[in-house]
């Protein structure tokens, strides 16, 4: 997929992606970076993966850096931004990708500790660093937006409700980032095709994607639904803060 960004029109501005390293958050950060941003490419543990995908952007032409950190821990957090921070300076943008709960021994709270408490964790550690007008993006499901209102699979509901409380956490923080100048974007898409929560899920309930595909018509794919990520960056901001993406006729909104 072409990039939705025009050439140029990041130059100068830096941003961070948590979770980069593959899928969603790895072409994010190429379409970012491909629109003159430097980039930073989060991992928790897989380096070689972000070193590859930060050397391909080098390469490009672009300016990136990979730097680790387990977003559940505000030492290693506060870590990643002196480091972004000491590299390229104030930071423009973060988009906080990555989030979990499917995995297997991590603990039972595993999924609030990363979609809710990383997620605040993260917000708190860039704050200090953020330049003048910058952008905070939150990535998260129909199914875990809509869960309040919609049920969602029981094999997902843990990582829906933890994502929905990371959310709600996030929001609780606007007139915090009014008075910093800060914009927040909730980018709320359907299950994305190609993802790793997608291949979980579907070995946890066979079937369980051809048949949301069917219900919501057309699923995006992990590069569509980047792009889509990507251009939140820089769109108007929706008035309730909530760019959706895909088919939501299936879910019940809050009045």
């Amino acid at each position: 997929m072409t990039n939705p960004l025009a050439p140029g029109s990041l130059d100068g501005r830096v941003a961070l992606v948590t979770g980069s390293s593959r899928g969603i958050g790895a072409d994010t950060v190429r379409y970012l970076a491909g629109a003159g941003a430097a980039v930073v490419v989060n991992y928790r543990s897989k380096a070689p993966r972000a070193e590859k995908v930060a050397a391909e952007i080098t390469e490009a032409g672009g300016r990136a850096i990979a730097v680790g950190a387990d977003l559940t821990d505000a030492a290693s957090v506060a870590e990643m931004f002196e480091r972004t921070a000491a590299e390229f300076g104030p930071i423009d943008i973060v988009v906080l990708n990555a989030s979990g709960g499917m995995e297997s021994g991590m603990g039972e709270d595993y999924a609030m500790r990363l979609n809710r408490d990383a997620q605040v964790n993260v917000v708190e550690g860039a704050l200090p660093h953020l330049a003048d007008g910058a952008r905070i993006v939150f990535v998260t499901s129909h199914q875990a937006h809509f869960i309040r209102t919609t049920p969602t699979m029981p094999e997902y509901e843990p990582v829906a409700l933890s994502k929905r409380a990371g959310e709600d956490a996030l929001r609780a923080k606007l007139p915090e980032f009014d008075a910093s100048g800060v914009e927040f974007v909730v980018v709320s898409g359907d299950m994305i095709e190609g993802t790793i929560t997608a291949t979980l899920l579907e070995r946890a309930n066979p079937g369980a994607i051809a048949a949301r595909k069917e219900d919501a018509g057309r699923l995006y794919n992990v590069s569509e639904f980047a792009a889509e990520v990507a251009s939140a960056v820089v769109d108007p901001v929706p008035a309730d803060h909530t760019r959706y993406v895909g088919d939501t006729s299936g879910f019940t909104r809050e009045d």
